[in-house]
């Protein structure tokens, strides 16, 4: 067995439940019950002591826990002085508190199916205690202080361990109904105990010397000074009053025990209106939540689609990029090769020029030697230059066209190239506006089903405060 064990914590319904129920409490016109059954509960609350003591309540309900004590730390038995019936059945206490009996106002003691092995001797200053059920638990025997009980009606020790009877319980005048295993008995015998509890009575008061009396004849609580029984005078004397009190005392508890099938009822109708609901509410957000998957998954199939689109689209747009950068390459090239022309060209009018200087050279030279006379060697220079002249003007001009030429052929591949880029960026920002209104669409649609959703929550949460209502004014 592990020397250190971590502590179950409660479940969410256990919890809503338990805070429900402190609420329920706390809440004017709630009665005087306090019930945190069914909560998952390895001790009790803090809080349950605080309200029972402020708000005095009188019947305090902890069944269907796991508690293995009874009063918490930082807290004191005292603050259930008020309390008259408190339901300890199905838990895991293994004692009581020694000091039980300062619940001077008990009327009720439920201890069903625990671990219990012995009842404190405090348990005798029960005096207003009229029903102990210690069903089901271990105990080996009663205390001898029971015999203080002077209001007991009821009293279960069946399924225990249980093979003696204390004779003290003779005392008990008022004990009207004793449940035990007969068969297991040792004292009284099997055959007494078996004949009923007026059977079990007559024998322990004939062994304790003491007359024995029907309970009807006692009143609720009897306080008995001498340890014996009234006289025979004094009981025929107040038979008429005690039976009237005792039928008062059993019409309380009928109705005590209708009230209590009732809430029990009302209770159960509840936690099955809340499941119901919880339900709902579960499938309901599963429904929303599967809509609200579909539709991001239909948002994303669309974004995908859009992106590949716009993939495809940048892939083409980088394909025409790169056919206008070969074309503008391409033309460059042709740019390139008509100004080799032209160096060329100019070059080749260098060597012209040179000739043109050596023919003159040449013809200063023949001139000398022919003997021409100034007047011709002018004239026939100036022809020559004028020549010259014109041809390379020529020359030039026809350059100068092919230079004019490039540049307009330059320009309107640069033109051509900026109004392509100018209705690729307004095709690609349309694609934007299109993914965008796509987009604010599949948002609106989103905020929608969430305003569904919120408002479908609203409205089951008006639903569960018109049944807390209802609830409430019931009980």
């Amino acid at each position: 067995m592990p020397l250190f064990f971590r502590k179950k914590k409660p479940s969410d319904d256990a919890r809503k439940r338990l805070e429900y129920q402190m609420c329920l409490a706390k809440e004017a016109g709630a009665g005087d019950v306090l019930d945190i059954s069914k909560c998952e509960l390895s001790e009790v609350p803090y809080g349950a002591f605080a309200t029972c003591k402020v708000l005095q309540k009188k019947v305090l309900i902890i069944h269907t826990n796991n508690l293995t004590s009874l009063v918490p730390k930082s807290c004191s038995l005292l603050s259930l002085i008020t309390v008259k019936v408190l339901d300890l059945h199905d838990n895991q206490l293994a004692s009581l508190p020694a000091d039980i009996g300062q619940l001077t106002s008990l009327q009720v003691l439920n201890l069903e199916r625990n671990l219990l092995t012995r009842l404190p001797q405090s348990v005798g200053d029960l005096a207003q205690l009229q029903m102990l059920n210690v069903k089901g638990n271990r105990l080996k025997e009663l205390p001898a202080t029971v015999s203080g009980l002077r209001s007991l009606r009821t009293l279960d020790v069946s399924e225990n361990a249980l093979q003696e009877l204390p004779r003290v319980l003779a005392h008990v005048r008022t004990l009207e109904t004793l449940t035990l295993d007969a068969s297991s008995m040792t004292y009284p015998s099997p055959d007494i105990c078996g004949a009923g509890t007026e059977s079990i009575q007559q024998f322990l008061c004939k062994e304790c010397g003491i007359a024995y009396y029907p309970p009807s004849q006692y009143l609720l609580p009897v306080l008995e000074s001498d340890g014996g029984g009234t006289s025979l005078d004094g009981v025929d004397r107040a038979v008429p009053k005690y039976l009237e009190e005792e039928s008062e005392w059993q019409n309380k508890f009928l109705d005590y025990e209708k009230r209590k099938e009732k809430k029990m009822q009302e209770k159960l109708e509840f936690e099955r209106r809340l499941n119901m609901g919880q339900r709902e509410h579960a499938l309901l957000v599963q429904q929303i939540n599967s809509q609200k998957d579909e539709m991001l998954q239909t948002v994303r199939e669309d974004q995908l689609r859009l992106e590949e689109g716009l993939t495809k689209h940048q892939r083409c747009l980088e394909e025409e990029r790169l056919k206008l950068l070969q074309q503008l390459k391409q033309a460059e090239q042709g740019v390139a090769s008509r100004i080799q022309k032209l160096l060329e060209d100019n070059q080749r009018q260098k060597q012209s020029s040179d000739i043109l200087k050596s023919l003159e050279n040449e013809r200063i030279r023949m001139e000398q030697l022919m003997a021409i006379t100034q007047e011709e060697t002018e004239q026939l220079r100036r022809r020559e230059v004028a020549s010259a002249m014109q041809q390379m003007l020529a020359e030039s001009y026809k350059n100068k066209l092919i230079q004019m030429t490039y540049e307009s052929r330059r320009q309107d591949l640069v033109s051509q190239a900026c109004s392509s880029l100018a209705e690729m960026d307004q095709k690609f920002q349309q694609i934007l506006a299109w993914q965008q209104l796509d987009q604010n669409k599949a948002v609106s649609q989103i905020l929608q089903q969430i305003e569904m959703q919120k408002a479908a929550f609203e409205a089951l949460q008006v639903k569960k405060d018109l049944m807390h209502r209802q609830i409430r004014n019931q009980v």
